[in-house]
């Protein structure tokens, strides 16, 4: 069940515990101001000397000394355990674009859980940054200013179709799956479009690419959930 808890106008950066950049935490924030921890990534937050308008998990790995530093009314425990912590803020958060910081690096486990959770929510327009490449949830349609020779991967976490322009290798025609044919180590021509016949495909970008996404994922209609129409773009990005 989805029960917004927090909703920004303009976009919202979620941080979790895992592994954090330098500037990672400053690029989100310049694009994405409001800023929500994800169970022990309060403490990162707080460490940077950043205020968190919201704390979301089990709170399993949340410290007593940063819970106490954080007002009681910013706390949102969901103590189920049926989901990830991830997940259980993507479904309390609402905002045109989520950029994503402490999901990607570290251990492995916990990426594929992250890359598990924007396939559940394909509704939600989320990015998840690491230290080089970005990773999101691909919309039924998306066109991005790319630099030709710019890395475009494209990974199915379910079986899936589609259809590109400006990549060196179109995808038209492919039946994309996770245990057959995927679609890694694509090249941008340039301009790219791609169009997705369903929920399930992941794009991994450079890091570099993340301005030329933000803007055009916010504006876009989503995949909704398994029986649920489509999502539509937002009224404000």
């Amino acid at each position: 069940m989805k029960e917004v808890i927090i909703h920004s106008d303009t976009g919202i950066t979620l941080v979790g515990g895992g592994e954090i950049g330098p500037g990672d935490m400053s690029l989100a924030l310049r694009l994405a101001p409001m800023l929500v921890a994800v169970d022990g990534g309060a403490g990162a937050a707080l460490a940077g000397g950043h205020g968190v308008h919201a704390v979301i998990g089990d709170f399993d790995s949340l410290t007593p000394r940063d819970r106490a530093r954080i007002p009681a009314d910013r706390l949102h425990l969901i103590a189920e355990q049926d989901s990830t912590d991830f997940e259980k803020a993507l479904r309390s958060v609402s905002a045109p674009v989520i950029l994503a910081v402490g999901f990607l690096g570290g251990r492995l486990d916990h990426q594929l859980a992250a890359f598990n959770g924007l396939t559940r929510f394909p509704d939600m327009r989320c990015i998840l940054i690491g230290a080089t490449e970005i990773v999101f949830h691909l919309p039924p349609s998306l066109s991005l200013g790319l630099a030709a020779g710019d890395v475009v991967s494209l990974f199915p976490m379910a079986p899936v179709a589609g259809r590109s322009q400006g990549l060196k290798w179109p995808i038209d025609g492919l039946a994309l799956e996770p245990a057959g044919r995927i679609g890694t180590s694509n090249r941008a021509l340039g301009e790219v479009r791609l169009e997705t016949d369903g929920p399930g495909l992941l794009a991994i970008l450079p890091r570099a690419a993340i301005e030329s996404v933000i803007t055009p994922l916010a504006r876009s209609r989503c995949h909704a959930p398994a029986g649920q129409p489509d999502a539509p773009r937002p009224a404000r990005a």
